[in-house]
């Protein structure tokens, strides 16, 4: 793959459809989710000691769903998107730190 096709498939591959979906509605209530992309890539073209030429070239792109509007009676409010995975994550450092913590301040005052 040339560089030229690695740009031209990184350029249509960052849309704004890769950002927000396409709106939903039922009941009068209109949803429209978005999210975070994030991309890479990179290509390189030399040539062997023979004088053999070769060139390669990859791309590649992520996302992860932020949250959402909702549009209803007029109104447009935002839903973020809760991450249960991270949010446990954290809950568990905090529990882990205080227990730590906890340990200690029982050490010190044992003294």
């Amino acid at each position: 793959m040339k560089v030229a096709d690695v740009l031209a498939t990184a350029k249509d591959s960052l849309t704004v459809t890769r950002v927000y979906a396409e709106p939903v509605e039922r009941d009068g209530t209109t949803v429209i989710a978005a999210a975070a992309i994030s991309g890479g890539g990179g290509s390189g073209e030399g040539t062997d000691n023979s004088g053999q030429e070769g060139a390669g070239g990859g791309f590649g792109l992520g996302a992860k769903p932020v949250g959402a509007f909702v549009v209803k009676n007029g109104h447009v409010r935002w839903t973020p998107a809760v991450d249960v995975n991270r949010l446990a994550t954290v809950i568990g450092v905090v529990a882990v730190t205080a227990l730590v913590v906890g340990v200690r301040i029982a050490k010190i005052q044992a003294k």
